[in-house]
């Protein structure tokens, strides 16, 4: 009787460690996605400033800086990561566009305005990018343990569910994109 009192005790305490892991699991991929997010709010805050100074040189370069506004205008309104990932990724797709017009105006990429526009916005996509390897480990530790057995009994019980990785979806989108003048 007193092995299996053991038995119970013994079950009760992993099962009390393995929830207290996940939790903690859970806890870092959310402030990983802070991370993310500031980033992200620091991008988009500089994206006026970007987009008004290449209008005053490119007049008739309207449609991507119509497509940067209303895909910058959208991203306040998504529920999910997965939607915020895919939304992200083409406003970095439109991002490049940008910049490939620019290089077809030399008194533009001139500018200091822009230049330090330019520098601000390339500093802030390394510390994205970072921020995003950062958040998808955290993700890859955190979907391991709640997948392995028998962790996954204890993460089966209490309704921890896997998380999406922050990822550029198409492979089309990891080439550079073509803009024809």
């Amino acid at each position: 009787m007193l092995w299996i009192a053991l038995f119970v005790f013994l079950i009760f305490i992993y099962i009390i460690i393995t929830y207290n892991t996940l939790v903690k699991a859970k806890n870092i991929f959310k402030e990983a996605w802070s991370g993310i997010d500031v980033q992200l709010k620091r991008r988009f805050d500089l994206i006026p400033n970007l987009v008004e100074t290449v209008k005053g040189y490119t007049s008739h370069e309207k449609q991507v800086l119509e497509e940067i506004a209303q895909i910058r205008s959208q991203n306040t309104s998504l529920p999910n990561i997965q939607e915020i990932s895919q939304s992200e990724n083409q406003l970095t797709e439109s991002l490049k566009k940008l910049f490939v017009i620019a290089e077809n105006y030399p008194e533009l990429k001139a500018s200091e305005n822009f230049l330090n526009l330019h520098t601000s916005l390339v500093k802030i996509e390394d510390e994205l990018q970072m921020a995003r390897r950062y958040y998808n480990g955290t993700i890859r530790d955190y979907n391991t343990k709640i997948q392995t057995f028998p962790n996954n009994v204890v993460a089966g019980i209490f309704k921890f569910l896997p998380e999406q990785f922050f990822e550029i979806e198409l492979a089309t989108q990891r080439n550079t994109p073509e803009v024809k003048i």
